[in-house]
């Protein structure tokens, strides 16, 4: 198949467009989404997505409750979020329409095409609209464009034999070839996941090709639009890159962590929303020696990964918050017995079921003290998509150096986002070192590295290095059963002061922006975009604001309180009712505030901005 010619409209070049695809669960907007997210990316465009889809499985169709969305920013410079509103909404129905326009997605004067064929008496009701909005004059505010999207998709179909239900389903495609050419975007990369997609059922592989191309050749023929636009490739670091979300992104970093150690992967974990797909995609991965365990529950599947961490294995469990409840106990068990184990947690909104398929960064006080007694455990938090294959890399280098638990947080937003990725080159990942003890001669279970403060890793069966751990107290060095007061203040202090020392290789913090002056925003976690790209602004609008984006949650970096005294005003955006906040406030006495968010949603930009100029004006 080839791509119609360009040459019969003008193209107007444009820095950067964000896209929003809206419809019903069942329209295959997240689908649409991905393929347009996969051409802006080998188009050379850097990039950021938000998947925004429902829990239910199925919600009611034309519902307000069944919309979902994707939305892409994609520019010839560097992309920090999604982007606060779209350029350009697609509604493929009255129910997206609304959403979207009440919600505010789409810019004044923003490009707005609907399939007017679907806004029927019936969808206008399910859509609480009273009368038809494409009539009414209450979109005048917008670029209207009316395209008859399922009658140019059946009339693409018109041989094909499917049925109408069938025919119907291909019009996510015909509104992906319209955007393909409106943004001057390669269609073949779709082309051939089609042919990959469908190569089991001919009829359906033909039809979607046929009603992309339909699509394109509508946009460049029709009277509707009398401009193409290009986004140019941005300029960036010479490297290979691909397209990756977080949990692949996290699924990929593991792969790399355990080929440097020279361990095999374990992975237990239960399916949850939003990580599941990081089992999904380890399950694939078998040639590297990874297990997946798909237990039947979440105290399972971390009882397992803990057990394979007895065994010798690189062992990880993977789950969100709900889950990581379930597991409290377990892992105060690793942290008891001090064996390394991952615990990666993809937040989600809460508590209990809460928004399965929303962001939150609810669970950093869940990490730091969801455990009984004093059980302390490494954090580290992931920043974006991309950051999620460093990140997940150090955490488990830690686990294995510490001899200890260590708990990745992720969360929706960045799990399922996507970016470019640079593919690192293996020569220049850290190497891991692990070494199992093997020589029996004056072996103690409690023995410890005096610098790390970890004891030495046995694989069970080890002849003459036979010895026992559990969860009740051991007494120091020998590992025995140990009641005695003292002990067990030794052991307490002793495990603390191990997950502190790791401290010492907390590479001195980075703060973007002004190195001091009137405000410094601290974030963790997913709001690094949204912070990154207010700040930018911030500062080239003339104004003292710094930004430091913490990766190491626990322990904290050496010299933070030291950055935190450079600043009149420390303001720290969370997506939770203030957690880190909290940790700041008691740890450094600063008096921190904290920009607070709890709708299942990033923060826009603007939103920050907003908050920081209001503080700045106080100042003054």
């Amino acid at each position: 198949m080839e791509t119609a010619s360009k040459a019969a409209k003008p193209i107007e070049t444009r820095d950067g467009v964000v896209v929003r695809f809206a419809g019903d669960s069942g329209d295959g907007m997240q689908l649409v989404g991905t393929q347009f997210t996969i051409e802006s990316a080998l188009a050379g465009n850097d990039l950021g997505t938000l998947p925004d889809f429902p829990a239910e499985i199925r919600a009611p169709a034309g519902s307000l409750a069944g919309v979902s969305g994707f939305q892409l920013n994609f520019s010839s410079s560097e992309v920090f979020t999604p982007g606060d509103s779209c350029d350009v909404l697609v509604a493929m129905n009255p129910a997206a329409l609304r959403v979207n326009i009440d919600e505010g997605s789409l810019k004044p004067g923003g490009m707005l095409i609907v399939d007017q064929e679907t806004f029927t008496d019936q969808n206008l009701r399910k859509a609480e609209y009273q009368v038809n909005p494409l009539t009414d004059g209450s979109l005048d505010g917008f670029q209207l464009f009316a395209v008859d999207i399922s009658k140019l998709t059946s009339a693409a179909l018109i041989d094909s034999g499917l049925s109408k239900k069938q025919v119907l389903r291909c019009k996510n495609f015909l509104s992906l070839g319209l955007m393909s050419w409106l943004f001057q975007r390669p269609i073949e990369p779709t082309v051939r996941w089609i042919e990959q997609k469908f190569k089991k059922a001919p009829e359906l592989l033909d039809a979607n090709k046929r009603v992309l191309q339909a699509g394109y050749n509508f946009g460049e023929t029709t009277e509707l639009f009398h401009t193409a636009y290009e986004v140019r490739p941005a300029k960036i670091a010479a490297g290979r890159y691909r397209n990756v979300t977080g949990n692949a992104a996290t699924a990929l970093g593991l792969i790399a962590a355990t080929k440097r150690a020279g361990l095999p992967l374990f992975l237990g974990s239960y399916p949850i929303t939003p990580a599941s797909d990081i089992l999904h995609d380890l399950s694939l991965l078998k040639q590297f020696g990874v297990k997946t365990f798909q237990a039947e529950d979440e105290i399972a599947a971390v009882g397992a990964a803990l057990g394979a961490a007895f065994g010798g294995a690189l062992a990880v469990t993977s789950t969100s918050g709900p889950g990581v409840c379930l597991k409290s106990e377990t892992i105060g068990l690793a942290v008891a017995v001090e064996l390394p184990l991952l615990i990666a947690d993809i937040q989600r909104g809460g508590p209990s079921t809460g928004l399965p398929t929303k962001t939150e960064q609810a669970d950093l006080m869940l990490a730091m003290y969801g455990r009984h007694g004093e059980c302390p455990l490494p954090i580290l938090a992931c920043a974006t998509p991309a950051d999620c294959f460093d990140t997940v890399f150090e955490a488990v280098r830690i686990a294995l150096h510490y001899m200890t638990p260590v708990i990745l947080l992720s969360d929706g937003y960045i799990a399922n986002g996507a970016e470019p990725w640079l593919v690192p080159r293996e020569a220049d990942l850290p190497e891991i070192k692990v070494e199992f003890r093997t020589d029996p001669e004056g072996y103690q279970p409690y023995e410890r590295d005096p610098e790390t403060l970890a004891r030495r890793w046995v694989i069970p069966g080890t002849p003459g290095l036979e010895h026992r751990i559990g969860g009740i107290e051991r007494e120091d060095v020998t590992g025995n059963v140990c009641y005695h007061p003292m002990n067990h203040e030794h052991m307490v202090r002793t495990r603390d002061r191990k997950i502190a020392g790791i401290a010492r290789e907390i590479p001195s913090s980075v703060v973007d922006g002004a190195s001091q002056g009137d405000v410094l925003l601290v974030g963790w976690g997913s709001t690094f975009g949204a912070i990154s790209a207010a700040v930018k602004e911030l500062v080239e609008a003339g104004h003292s604001v710094g930004h430091l984006h913490l990766r190491y949650l626990n322990p904290l970096p050496s010299d933070l309180g030291d950055v935190l005294k450079r600043f009149r005003r420390v303001i720290v955006p969370e997506i939770n009712l203030g957690q880190l906040v909290r940790l700041l406030r008691a740890e450094y006495l600063v008096d921190a505030s904290g920009l607070n968010k709890v709708q299942g949603r990033p923060f826009k930009v603007s939103e920050i901005i907003a908050s920081v100029k209001k503080v700045l004006e106080e100042l003054t």
